[in-house]
């Protein structure tokens, strides 16, 4: 019975966090513009933070201590719903997102991306993947960058096949892949449907950093397998 309703309360939630994100982007171009950028990210992350509260969702973060302060990573995460940049964000505002392009067409979200220094991903010319990539080399020299390498989010809550963009940008820098992975976010809100499952269990498992020099002899296929393996080994 309660179930029946989680469209229409879906419906109401989706009315309070857009408003709810209109005002925390306000604030945050307030700050943008006085260069307050310390205050930007922790903003960010009580933003993400709350918006699990609002919809009444606790979640789990297993490894903090696997992030080391000061490192930059390429962190690499499973892909399924909206929330999962949100989740991330909650414990590592600091981060710069690597994602497709049509999220910055969702509106007041493409303006937190903007400001959270959001790549998108663009047709696979040679123009457009040299540009991505300089990108993508320039932003990790001064953080980390996260990474979807499924390249859009699951429609049937298996991972699916992951892609070699984030292989172009561990070559060319001396940088661990931080493997993420992200449970119960599929039940929660998925890709193809609008209401949200308040009944889901939500966890983030963050795993130790896998050492550049544990990958860099290995092809793209053994590396796209050595990291898919470790996030699949605590997804449920």
């Amino acid at each position: 019975m309660r179930s029946r309703l989680y469209p229409v309360i879906s419906i109401l939630l989706f009315g309070i966090l857009y408003c709810y994100t209109a005002i925390g982007v306000f604030i945050v171009l307030i700050l943008t513009f006085l260069h307050l950028k310390k205050a930007v990210r922790f903003l960010f992350q009580m933003w993400a933070k709350s918006v699990f509260i609002i919809m009444g969702k606790k979640f789990r973060v297993i490894g903090k201590e696997n992030i080391k302060k000061g490192e930059k990573y390429i962190l690499v995460a499973n892909h399924a719903s909206l929330f999962d940049i949100v989740a991330i964000t909650s414990f590592y505002p600091g981060i710069s997102w690597f994602g497709h392009e049509r999220l910055l067409k969702v509106p007041l979200f493409s303006n937190l991306l903007k400001l959270m220094d959001y790549v998108p991903f663009k047709e696979p010319t040679y123009k457009n993947t040299k540009q991505m990539i300089d990108q993508l080399i320039h932003k990790s020299k001064y953080q980390s960058v996260a990474i979807f390498p499924e390249g859009t989010r699951t429609l049937n809550g298996n991972i699916n096949q992951f892609y070699r963009g984030f292989i172009y940008l561990f070559r060319t820098r001396d940088i661990e892949i931080l493997p993420v992975t992200l449970n119960g976010f599929y039940k929660l809100k998925p890709k193809n449907r609008f209401y949200i499952n308040f009944d889901s269990k939500l966890d983030v498992v963050i795993h130790k950093p896998i050492k550049r020099e544990d990958l860099i002899g290995k092809n793209d296929f053994e590396i796209i397998e050595t990291v898919k393996t470790v996030i699949e080994s605590a997804y449920h």
